[in-house]
């Protein structure tokens, strides 16, 4: 894993969205991802919708059974929904983030360590049905689209905070 910049915490707004949410085992992860952006593209783009950044965002983590996933693409404002392309929003607030190339395995062990040693909690929910992130994701600041190579794709990490209690 090559860093590009922090890991640091950040404060983000509210930014609209639009994606395809998935349920799939997680060793299909990754190549449902990839299927996804491609169908996401295309129905966007019949469209004329135009997007920003691309994003893979966990709703749900159970490595040993079912990942509820997300792909999605930043929006100008709102996009209506088509029964496939759901309308959403990142949520505001502090993220623990990163900037990387290559090996995201690296890059989510790295964070979570920063953050345990700066005693921050992540806004997250854990059970034994998943643990439930209120927002993780990895924003691709590499257009997928032109760069297919995903050793070199530049991504950003970022998981949202637990709100700090006073």
């Amino acid at each position: 894993m090559e860093l590009i910049e922090g890991p640091s915490v950040v404060v983000k707004p509210d930014r609209h969205c639009a994606g395809i949410r998935v349920v799939t085992p997680f060793r299909g992860m990754f190549a449902v991802r990839d299927r996804l952006m491609d169908e996401l593209y295309g129905r966007l783009d019949e469209r004329g919708v135009d997007f920003g950044p691309t994003f893979f965002r966990l709703h749900v983590i159970d490595m040993a059974g079912s990942m509820d996933v997300e792909v999605g693409v930043v929006t100008d404002g709102p996009v209506e929904g088509d029964g496939r392309v759901l309308p959403g929003v990142l949520p505001s607030g502090r993220y623990a983030t990163l900037t990387y190339v290559n090996h995201g395995r690296r890059a989510n062990r790295t964070l979570i360590e920063w953050a345990r040693e700066r005693d921050l909690a992540f806004d997250c929910v854990e059970n034994p049905a998943g643990d439930r992130f209120g927002c993780r994701y990895e924003a691709y600041l590499t257009d997928p689209r032109s760069e297919r190579m995903k050793t070199r794709w530049r991504v950003e990490l970022a998981i949202r905070l637990a709100d700090e209690t006073s």
